[in-house]
């Protein structure tokens, strides 16, 4: 990584006694006039979408009907440090990107009322071009830094959007009347503006829509390259080896992962968020994979199956991925327009507390295990199994419990369902035989004015066709 921080030394002459400062190349005017001469201006179109700006405008339109009159500010947010000069790779703010259809750091958004509705201003900071001491000396904003940056034109005609230079944002704001914020523009967002947008992108469009789509298949496909990896796993990279083949499928073909990517294997299959991905893979175990591709538009998928490590279930795996399967089966059932956002987690539980009261593991009754005095089968499954998904894995978190956990499902909603059982390698409540296994099986929903449509489909659920799935998808395998 080039050195931020080096003050490059001068030309002509040493000197005779030591200097104690060496000027910076900025400060040289032959050099910065020198550097601002002899190049052809790049491509600088911003990365947007086809269909981008136009949905970026709905949703501004959707949010302007319910504050009217009342001005409202949107921050893209800035990339948190990771150590000293070193910056993690910068992501907008949701609400900010649902807003605009704009990736760009440091950037805000200003709806001011105006009649019946909104204008809306976005200020952002402008790149140093050549010709601007920036341009060779600013490693934040100089596009000899950071590669070829769109200006505020650029972004104006891509976003169909007025764009201002950030400099006159604060003058701007002067004008406004106790402005509603949201994002990290302020240092306490309004709760009531993050409540409204979280319920608003609840319903998706179609073009939403279609950014999950693409999500789901690029995940579905990256599945198909760690499972082919596995052989390679097991000769010693382990977890370690599948995390990195996930996300290097998710930068070739989308944004990145969309979330902390999670590959258990053995005992850590049981761990809830295992995303430190450090251990062995072995043959006799199962190995979860959490995962979820990022689409270049934010949009991301969030998946769950348990493999074999080689390939086979044992009988004990079979087991718990049977009883987890028909937990998943019956709370699929139960999603569609009309049907309580609870409904598909009782339908799971129950199923669930039947199976292990067959099982001999609950110390009550399935009927005192399922009431508000009991849930001891959630002992091996404490998690929820079930939320909205968009741009954010666990999306529209900030909605009310009305809006969210009480409510009816719509058309337009997109949600996951995910039950699993895990029996952690220390709980002694459970037989030696299913000490160590985690299974959990996770698809993306999309709810529809018929019923709703299993979006990752193409990944089969029973532990059979999941073998057969496995063998298709090795690198050697001309098996069915």
């Amino acid at each position: 990584m080039a050195d931020r921080t080096t003050t490059p030394g001068r030309s002509g002459p040493v000197p005779t006694e030591p200097d104690p400062r060496l000027p910076r190349l900025a400060e040289l005017p032959g050099f910065a006039a020198y550097m601002g001469e002899g190049w052809a201006a790049p491509d600088r179109t911003p990365p947007t979408a086809p269909g981008a700006p136009e949905a970026a405008a709905a949703h501004r339109a959707r949010l302007g009907a319910r504050f009217p009159g009342r001005a409202v500010v949107v921050a893209s947010g800035s990339a948190p440090v990771r150590s000293n000069d070193t910056r993690y790779d910068f992501r907008p703010d949701s609400n900010f990107f649902w807003l605009t259809g704009c990736t760009a750091e440091d950037a805000v958004l200003v709806l001011r009322p105006s009649g019946t509705g909104h204008d809306a201003t976005l200020y952002l900071p402008p790149p140093a071009h050549p010709g601007e001491p920036g341009f060779f000396s600013d490693a934040t904003y100089g596009e000899l830094w950071v590669g070829a940056a769109p200006g505020p034109g650029d972004w104006a005609d891509a976003l169909q959007l007025e764009v201002r230079p950030a400099g006159e944002l604060e003058t701007a704001l002067t004008e406004l009347a106790d402005p509603l914020t949201a994002g990290h523009y302020h240092d306490k967002p309004s709760a009531e503006l993050e409540r409204t947008l979280a319920e608003l992108r609840m319903i998706k469009d179609d073009w939403e829509i279609g950014r999950l789509r693409e999500a789901v298949d690029r995940t579905v496909s990256g599945f198909a390259a760690v499972v082919a990896e596995f052989p390679t796993a097991l000769e010693g990279p382990g977890e370690r080896w599948l995390q990195g083949t996930f996300e290097r499928h998710a930068r070739t073909y989308g944004n990145g992962p969309g979330y902390a990517t999670i590959v258990g294997s053995g005992a850590h299959a049981p761990t809830l968020h295992w995303v430190r991905c450090d251990g062995p893979v072995r043959p006799d175990d199962v190995v979860l994979l959490d995962m979820g591709v990022e689409t270049r538009d934010l949009y991301t998928a969030d998946i769950t199956r348990t493999f074999p490590a080689s390939g086979r279930f044992s009988a004990a795996q079979t087991q718990v991925h049977d009883l987890v399967e028909r937990a998943h089966r019956a709370a699929l059932a139960q999603v569609g327009p009309g049907k309580r956002f609870t409904d598909f987690h009782q339908a799971a539980m129950e199923v669930i507390a039947h199976g292990l009261h067959d099982w001999d593991l609950l110390p009550v009754s399935v009927d005192e295990a399922l009431s508000d005095r009991g849930q001891h089968h959630r002992r091996w499954l404490v998690c929820g199994i079930g939320h909205h998904l968009g741009l954010d894995v666990h999306d529209c978190a900030q909605s009310s419990y009305d809006a969210y956990q009480g409510a009816e499902m719509a058309p337009g909603m997109v949600l996951t369902v995910e039950p699993g059982l895990y029996f952690h390698a220390h709980d002694l409540t459970v037989p030696p035989e299913l000490r160590g296994i985690g299974i959990r099986i996770e698809d993306d929903i999309l709810v529809t004015p018929e019923g709703s449509e299993v979006l990752s489909a193409d990944l089969p659920l029973d532990a059979a066709d999941l073998e057969r799935w496995m063998r298709k998808s090795a690198p050697d395998s001309g098996q069915d």
